[in-house]
């Protein structure tokens, strides 16, 4: 074969390769099911009781869960059944589900849009958590804080929530040891938790 035809060929190749990674990006961020969305939020119903309507706490120390990356709710879920997350009513719940009904919820959650509730914090302390977090956190959470299919969302978090997963981070205090996290939390003063969790509760 003359080499220019290999040339051809292998462009040939590669524009195909092209079009289907384009197509199966795609697929990953297609709209979820209108059936799937409506399941979703009749399974979420008891949800709501903590989480609030539509995923949107109205606690400060309990998670938003609207908005949220859906590959990382899904395997969150995943480690409340498993046990490698623990909670006696969480897991009850969880546990509870079956896939495709864990599957709705997520996708129902990751759906809506979050409508943070906690009052601003001043000025001041949150320029001190944007400094701090462009210097550490935005390596794995963005510089959005929007994480991606591994690493949370954090923009718009309840920051009570924040603060309380940032101290057990750092004082090895709970079951959600992760290295990374403790790793980048040891040095982390009160204050510091706190002006970072005001930071990202100010993102949208």
């Amino acid at each position: 074969m003359h080499r220019w035809d290999m040339r051809a060929l292998r462009r040939r190749a590669l524009g195909l390769f092209a079009c289907l990674s384009v197509s199966a990006a795609l697929a990953q961020t297609a709209a979820p099911d209108a059936k799937a969305l409506e399941r979703g939020a009749r399974l979420i119903g008891f949800c709501a009781n903590c989480h609030g309507a539509n995923g949107n706490s109205t606690a400060p120390e309990i998670p938003n869960l609207a908005g949220q990356n859906p590959a990382y709710l899904e395997e969150q879920m995943r480690r409340f059944v498993d046990g490698r997350r623990k909670d006696p009513f969480m897991s009850g719940l969880i546990k509870a589900m079956s896939p495709a009904e864990r599957a709705d919820a997520v996708a129902y959650l990751a759906a809506q849009t979050m409508q943070p509730s906690a009052p601003p914090a001043p000025a001041a302390q949150i320029a001190e958590g944007r400094s701090y977090y462009a210097k550490v956190c935005f390596r794995c959470h963005g510089e959005q804080a929007r994480g991606d299919a591994t690493v949370p969302r954090l923009a718009g978090q309840q920051p009570g929530y924040v603060v309380k997963s940032l101290k057990r981070y750092r004082d090895g205090t709970g079951e959600r040891l992760e290295p990374v996290m403790a790793a980048n939390t040891k040095m982390m003063s009160d204050a510091q938790i706190q002006a970072v969790a005001a930071y990202v509760a100010s993102l949208r």
